[in-house]
């Protein structure tokens, strides 16, 4: 909150979502990794085959958060509405765990 008061530009609170790149040997194992990490609850796992034949497993959350928090200095939320978002994005990073 301290740092928000120094600001003079735009604040975003910004939470990624988990992310693993795995290089597959054969398109069979990327698959089964992908069935385990759907069922696992990470909807927004895929694979990808590249030009040279290689197989690319991504295992991604949809757990993102990204809210702005200050206009051109301005703090634009309330401090508890900060607090929330935080509390939030804690939540979402057990998720990832």
């Amino acid at each position: 909150l301290a740092a928000l008061e120094k600001g003079t530009g735009d604040v975003v609170l910004k939470f990624e979502p988990f992310v693993l790149h795995v290089l597959c040997q054969e398109l069979q194992d990327a698959q089964l990794l992908h069935s385990v990490a759907i069922d696992s609850g990470f909807r927004n796992s895929g694979i990808t085959v590249g030009r040279g034949g290689k197989v690319m497993m991504a295992v991604r959350s949809t757990h993102g958060l990204e809210v702005p928090l200050t206009h051109k200095g301005k703090l634009m939320v309330s401090e508890e509405y900060i607090e929330f978002l935080v509390h939030i994005a804690n939540g979402k990073m057990e998720e990832n765990t």
